[in-house]
Parts: C-alpha cells; structure tokens; sequence
C-alpha cells in the first residue's frame, strides 16, 4: 500500500535577465501550470486564457527555457532532485527509480545534495532549486534536511517529495511513500508468532515526528498485551546503531529486535556476535530495506523488502503531471513484503 499527501522567496532576477515562466504567469494572472499547458498547446486550456497568455508571452519577449519544455516534449534536463544521502539504500534506490523513468521519457536528471538540516544549508539548497532552470523538482524527505528544504520551498516552485509514511504534516506538497507502518507491524507480529515474549526496537531517525516503523512495532505489542519496551534510538550511521546494540546484548532478557533498517541490523549483529549472544539462537534478527546484501550474510538476514525504485517511478511521474498540468497519475505501488531468512528463530525452550 501506497500513500500521497496533498517561506523564503525564489532567487530574484537581475534586471538583465530573461523572465521566467512565473514573470508570465504574474503578468497573465494564471498559475504557471496554465502557462505551461499554453507552451505545450494542451487542449485544457480556455480559449481566451490562452489568448491572454500568448499576448503576455509576446509582450514580455518570453522564452522557455529548456528545463521547463523539456517536461512536455522530453528533449533535454528537466527534473531536479534534492537529497541528503546518496549512498544509503532507501536514498540511493529512489534517486535511481527517478533516473530510470526519467531516462525513459528522455529526460536528465540533476542532484542536489542537501548538506545537513543547518538554515544556512537549506537555504542554499531551496536558492538553487528555486531557480526556473531547475524545472520540476524532486525532494527526497526521509530525514531532517530533506524536509527542511520541502518546507522552504517557494509556493510556486513545482515539487513532489518521497516521505517516511504518512508525510509530513505541516506543508501541502504532494507526498508519496510506502506503507512502513503495516510492514513494521508485521515484522512484530511475525516475531511474537515465533513465541518470543516481546520485541525490542533499534530505531532509525524518523523526521514525521510518528515514526511509521515505530508506529506499526508498538501497536502490534499493544494488541498482543506484549510488553512494550523503550525504544532504542540510533543515528543514519552504522556505529550509532552497533553502540545501540551493545546495550541490548548485555540483557538477557532481549530475545528478538526488530532494527529501523539492515545497515542498522549489521552492526546490532557485531554487537551481539562480540556478547557471545547467537543470532537466531540467543536473539532473533529482523531488519528493514532487504537491501542486496542481506541474503548472503551470516546468518541471512530476515527482513522488509521496500520497493524504493518503483517509489521514485511514481515521484517522476507526478512531478512531470504537475509541472505539465495534466491531472496526478494514481499510484500503485507493491506493498512492503517480509522476506523470512536465517536470522530469526522460535526462542531457547520453545
């Protein structure tokens, strides 16, 4: 299952520069969706409203640019994507998605990396997206600097996001993400069916403020009367997670963990391996991602597979509909799967 969710001023021209697509629209009173549906002759598009535009476009001595026709005629770079990580699964899986279908509508893609969620950072990163050369621009928000430059960016800047699940509450883009929630849930569930009295939890940074992997893990304890544990927080970074996991193995008590994602698995399982604490024996294992590795690890690692490149399939598309007027494409998306390996077991005694 699948979900979409429906500041600080753009760069200002100098008085030598071109006017943009946005200059067009002010001049006409229309959004500039209309103004692109008028540069890509849509049929949607009343005449008169289409006689207004053109006499602007003439007046104004107006010249698309190739980024913003590139979205209805697929002849050059036209989609930016913002991104804090490039080298994490989730992060690097959907950039490739937006590559792929990018590629097939002959469309390039450009990155712009986000260094940290510091003002002075975001700002540099929505100035530089904010700029009508840009075209339609893709935000990957799972994290804080992601949803920074989200909430910062111009009204009138063409954007869609990838979220953790649920979105992000407090801006109206158009958001798109996989349902974690009911994959987390399952993950527990599947857990205590093995008879483990409960499930502790390794979390991953979750900027929604509900945390969707959260969410789904305490819920399914919540309904099974199991014990509900504090959660454990980690960072993005592997030894963040492997510290977390240290104090985990030094509890007898900690049969099953259930980890915000398989990096974070990796280092809970050196942990636990440096306790003498045998995974699935002594502790089972769950992770979250299913990311290529995972089934040639020792133990194979069972886990959540997130379709992150058919995430970033749907982004592309629904930031070319909107940049080009036409109405939002529906979204189906595979649901995340768990995919039950080696790492998990019933516990000692059961």
């Amino acid at each position: 299952m699948t979900g979409r969710s429906s500041g600080m001023p753009a760069r200002k021209r100098g008085r030598e520069s071109a006017p943009s697509i946005r200059d067009v629209a002010a001049a006409a009173g229309v959004s500039y969706q209309t103004v692109s549906r008028v540069l890509n002759d849509s049929p949607n598009v009343n005449p008169d409203t289409r006689r207004v535009v053109l006499g602007v476009i003439e007046r104004l001595g107006y010249r698309p640019n190739r980024a913003a026709r590139a979205l209805g005629s697929g002849r050059s770079s036209a989609v930016t994507v913002v991104i804090a990580n490039t080298t994490l699964y989730g992060y690097a899986s959907t950039l490739q998605g937006i590559e792929e279908a990018a590629r097939l509508k002959g469309l390039a893609v450009g990155v712009r990396v986000v260094e940290s969620d510091r003002p002075v950072d975001v700002r540099h990163a929505v100035e530089y997206v904010s700029d009508p050369n840009a075209g339609g621009i893709v935000v990957i928000a799972f994290d804080a600097a992601g949803a920074g430059v989200l909430r910062a960016l111009p009204a009138d800047v063409p954007a869609v996001a990838a979220t953790e699940a649920g979105g992000l509450t407090d801006t109206p883009r158009s958001m798109i993400y996989l349902d974690e929630r009911q994959a987390a849930a399952d993950a527990t569930k599947y857990l205590l069916s093995l008879g483990h009295r409960t499930v502790h939890h390794v979390a991953i940074p979750s900027e929604t403020g509900t945390s969707a992997r959260q969410a789904g893990w305490r819920d399914t304890l919540e309904r099974a009367g199991a014990p509900v544990p504090e959660v454990v927080p980690a960072g993005w970074d592997v030894r963040s997670a492997y510290l977390a996991g240290r104090g985990l193995a030094a509890d007898p008590d900690v049969t099953a963990i259930l980890c915000g994602n398989d990096d974070t698995a990796m280092a809970v399982r050196r942990a636990l391996h440096e306790a003498g604490r045998d995974v699935p024996g002594d502790v089972s294992i769950v992770g979250f991602d299913d990311v290529p590795g995972a089934a040639y690890w020792t133990p194979a690692l069972t886990t959540v597979r997130m379709d992150f490149v058919a995430l970033g399939h749907a982004c592309l598309a629904a930031i070319v509909a909107e940049v080009t007027g036409l109405p939002q494409p529906a979204v189906e998306l595979a649901p995340p799967s768990l995919v039950v390996r080696e790492s998990t077991a019933p516990p000692r005694g059961r």
